[in-house]
């Protein structure tokens, strides 16, 4: 056994709740909502680390405006903190350049990742994990033990099916479901609803499309005006500081 997993429980035991923001495929908004959420959480007093584990396009340091600032070396890594958040993202390492990672690989930059980073002690560890039902979201689930989901759709069909899977697959390895969220809703339909009803899982909120806020990624003062801010610190936010005791 690869003696860095025990590490990784160990670096994480002083962490309250594991949320990772999960999707079916990328460009439906779960970097965004997985920033947001952690911002949202900071600014009602919690202690607050947001993770990006996105191997194949990190991009909160892009939506949080984060640029050179850096994780200090101390007995492994201590991530930065800024606007309340420590943060932590795989782009330390990789650049803005491409991280061609694929099977064992990616494991193994998962596991050093997890076991270099010293998060102390946290009420909520927000992280952004990859779209899909991969390699990575599946260690996640091995190596991040107490993790809990918040799943993210948007209305599109092409969404939904792949939301499915992912649903399906968190049920099957009994993983604790917080609950979906469709994102960039536009038009007043029950689609999603109906259409993850026999999932059983609790539908959080729909957060409307907002025109606005593409122009504010970056700025994070900004970014907390908008109307999907306010969406996601008054309907999901709440929902999040409900305790998960069980799967779903």
């Amino acid at each position: 056994m690869d003696p860095r997993v025990e590490i990784i429980d160990e670096r994480l035991k002083n962490i309250d709740r594991v949320i990772a923001v999960s999707g079916g495929k990328g460009g439906i908004g779960k970097s965004v909502i997985a920033s947001t959420v952690a911002l949202s959480l900071a600014e009602r007093g919690h202690k607050v680390g947001l993770l990006d584990l996105d191997f194949t396009s990190p991009s909160t340091h892009v939506i949080l405006g984060i640029d050179d600032i850096f994780p200090e070396e101390e007995k492994g890594i201590v991530p930065p903190e800024i606007y309340g958040i420590k943060f932590m993202s795989i782009v330390y390492y990789t650049g803005d350049g491409p991280s061609p990672l694929r099977g064992l690989d990616i494991s193994n930059a998962m596991i050093e990742l997890l076991a270099i980073t010293r998060w102390g002690n946290l009420d909520f560890l927000i992280v952004d994990s990859p779209p899909g039902i991969g390699d990575a979201t599946l260690d996640t689930v091995r190596l991040m033990k107490k993790t809990e989901f918040l799943v993210v759709t948007t209305p599109s069909r092409v969404a939904l099916a792949t939301v499915k899977k992912v649903l399906t697959m968190l049920k099957e390895l009994k993983s604790p479901i917080i609950g979906v969220v469709e994102n960039m809703k536009i038009t007043r339909s029950s689609l999603v609803q109906e259409e993850l009803e026999m999932f059983n899982v609790p539908f959080l909120a729909e957060i409307d499309f907002d025109r606005k806020l593409e122009n504010t990624l970056g700025d994070v003062n900004r970014l907390l005006q908008t109307n999907f801010a306010r969406s996601i610190a008054n309907k999901v936010t709440p929902q999040l500081t409900k305790p998960v005791s069980a799967a779903i």
